[in-house]
């Protein structure tokens, strides 16, 4: 998945990420910040108790986005303004926060993939999720949060930027 994104990724210019189609329509920039950002969130801050790298790395300067959210707790109005005025640190802080995800999931034994997260008892923020649709009523193990909050929503993001790709005039990345 992270090659996928890289190579989107590296196809893109800032003109082309930044491309504002119409109200209620998301650009490109919107898409790569939320899903990174997430990652980023996920990993580091539940996963490893550290402080997101987009912080830690004070991206948001470097990036220059208009919006610094990542998305999920925001409207379609107030994202579609997101906007980055430096493209190319945003790939660099994109290729940080992989390599570190990389790096982390490389560390974890199998055993350390059944350790539950939480229980039965979903926490609100999650109640609506998809991940709440795909683990119901059981436990969340750390193997449900790699697949639903890294691989899953990182796929599902990719195929709206590939449709968002089609908009700016960018072809698709896979057949």
């Amino acid at each position: 998945m992270h090659s996928l994104w890289r190579e989107a990724g590296d196809s893109q210019s800032l003109d082309h990420v930044n491309h504002f189609e119409r109200d209620g329509v998301l650009p490109i920039a919107f898409s790569m910040n939320h899903c990174v950002r997430i990652e980023d969130q996920t990993v580091q801050q539940l996963f490893n108790a550290s402080p997101p790298l987009w912080v830690a790395g004070s991206w948001a300067e470097k990036v220059g986005v208009t919006v610094d959210a990542a998305g999920k707790e925001q409207t379609v109005e107030e994202m579609q303004i997101l906007r980055f005025g430096d493209y190319q640190a945003f790939l660099r802080y994109m290729s940080e926060v992989f390599d570190a995800t990389e790096t982390w999931l490389d560390s974890l034994s199998p055993a350390d993939l059944e350790t539950i997260l939480f229980g039965g008892a979903k926490p609100d923020v999650f109640s609506k999720t998809y991940s709440a649709r795909v683990v119901g009523d059981g436990p969340y193990t750390l193997l449900d949060g790699i697949e639903c909050w890294i691989f899953q929503h990182g796929i599902r993001h990719l195929g709206e930027m590939e449709h968002a790709r089609a908009l700016v005039g960018l072809g698709g990345l896979t057949s």
